[in-house]
């Protein structure tokens, strides 16, 4: 057979060079038009494809060229050229069966590999590759996404997306990530990955659609007082969801802040976003821009301009869609509306709350320490009952061990204060971030303040079912006497958490 390439080309290290190269390059295109031509691409494809594969493509690229000087330096040397001839006579019954044998287990050895491969492949896409194996320092992610209204979607789905792209940058911003844990040196707690996460368009959207949301849900919340009596207060909301499309009729209510019939910018001064001092808000319909400036941020035009302007995104209300940490008061009102802990024992309340947030060491010593201060508690306060309703002082504290389980982490140093949960304004600063009225344009014209605009009370009060209701909405009545001050400040002004 005639040769086409130089006889130095033709020896053992470069033609194995030459061979890698190709197979691993074939993969590639391979493995590349499976992504470009599957709808959903498995998330992880391009550790394969951008990140394992290549490297034995470029050492195989490199061992041509050595291959060739090799055989250049040894002809050049009087030695003889490098044999890569070899001969099989099917004929030779010994020769035939070890062809045959050797065929046999190349097959059967690259299909376990490529079933190996696809399980390996598979299980580094799993929640728990992610949560326990990968990155066990984010215990309390991990903890409370099982927790977590989307327990059941891949972490990958949301924090990588489909796509090569967006897993190579994914990966690469965690790179120091990876050292920081090896060598014990990483921030407690774990800094939210705010400016690193895909866009919601291409990952939250994939099942959610603001565009098609429309009209109004009722959400009923029930508190307690911190009294003896365990005062209940319920409080019926009628949320104006809103969202809709164009094509449909005119978009309000709460998704209106999604970019469907307007565009909204921000300029945030802080890590988490919660200081907003300029807000930009477009009408893409005829396109009149209107920009708002908070009146109790002094900043210049000059550092403005420096900072990034951000679109509006569903991360911007829903930051923690997966990762959340309720503050004790709120878990603790749960757990009496659901009757987990009892509104039988007195000002249960106050010392619930009170047992969930001592500053303890660790996880163990809380789970060791939460059922000792509630008999201390009882036993100290009210000795009838620490006598009489024993079963339900231990019902209370083996449910605040839960609780504290899923929300609270020594070791991370995580509990509710260490991430604000822009949904709620009860706790944060949330919607008014920019709707406390303090954002005014130029014109004079201020953001609204009015709270009314996202929902409508339908009913209020102590009786744990209506005796009143009105569709239009009811002015607020808070629960203590504190007589218009409400209007006046935030509700996380006084309502800490605890």
């Amino acid at each position: 057979m005639k040769r086409r390439l130089p006889d130095s080309f033709y020896n053992p290290i470069t033609i194995t060079g030459a061979a890698l190269a190709v197979v691993s390059f074939a993969t590639i295109i391979f493995l590349t038009f499976v992504e470009v031509f599957q709808e959903h691409a498995p998330a992880y494809i391009g550790i394969i494809s951008y990140v394992m594969l290549p490297v034995p493509l470029i050492v195989g690229l490199l061992l041509i060229p050595v291959g060739v000087w090799r055989e250049k330096r040894r002809r050049a040397k009087g030695l003889p050229a490098s044999r890569m001839s070899f001969h099989v006579d099917l004929n030779n019954s010994r020769q035939r069966s070890a062809i045959i044998l050797f065929t046999s287990a190349t097959v059967i050895f690259l299909l376990f590999t490529a079933y190996g491969s696809y399980r390996t492949f598979e299980w580094t896409e799993s929640t728990e590759f992610c949560g326990e194996t990968c990155h066990s320092v984010m215990e309390p992610e991990f903890v409370a996404y099982q927790n977590s209204p989307h327990a059941r979607v891949k972490c990958v789905d949301c924090h990588v997306g489909s796509g090569a792209g967006w897993y190579v940058r994914s990966k690469l911003s965690g790179a120091y990530q990876v050292y920081a844990v090896a060598v014990n040196n990483y921030p407690r707690p774990i800094p939210t990955p705010i400016a690193n996460l895909r866009p919601a368009q291409e990952t939250c959207e994939q099942c959610h659609w603001p565009s098609h949301f429309a009209g109004e849900k009722k959400y009923v919340n029930t508190y307690f007082k911190s009294d003896e009596e365990n005062t209940r207060w319920t409080i019926a909301l009628l949320m104006k969801t809103g969202g809709g499309s164009t094509d449909r009729g005119p978009t309000s209510g709460i998704h209106w802040h999604m970019n469907i019939a307007n565009e909204v910018t921000y300029v945030a001064t802080d890590s988490q976003r919660q200081v907003i001092p300029w807000v930009r808000m477009m009408n893409k319909n005829t396109g009149e821009v209107t920009e708002y400036f908070s009146t109790e941020e002094n900043i210049s035009d000059e550092d403005l301009a420096k900072l990034p302007k951000n679109k509006m995104d569903c991360i911007d209300c829903h930051n923690r869609p997966s990762h959340i940490y309720r503050p004790p008061v709120r878990i603790v009102d749960q757990s009496m509306t659901l009757g987990r802990i009892s509104t039988e024992l007195p000002n249960v309340r106050a010392a619930s709350v009170s047992a969930l947030v001592q500053p303890y060491s660790s996880t163990a010593a809380a789970m060791d320490s939460i059922p000792l201060l509630l008999r201390e508690y009882y036993r100290d306060n009210y000795p009838s009952v620490a006598g009489e309703k024993e079963e339900l002082i231990r019902l209370a504290s083996e449910e605040l061990k839960l609780q504290y389980s899923r929300n609270f982490f020594p070791r991370m140093k995580v509990s509710w204060k260490a991430y604000p949960n822009n949904v709620d304004h009860m706790t944060n600063i949330g919607c008014f971030r920019c709707h406390g009225g303090k954002h005014v344009s130029p014109g004079g014209k201020a953001i609204s303040s009015d709270c009314n605009t996202c929902h409508t009370i339908l009913y209020q009060g102590t009786a744990p079912v209506p005796t009143t209701m009105n569709i239009a909405g009811l002015e607020f009545e808070h629960p203590e006497d504190i007589g218009d001050i409400w209007k006046e400040t935030l509700c996380r002004d006084c309502h800490t958490g605890q």
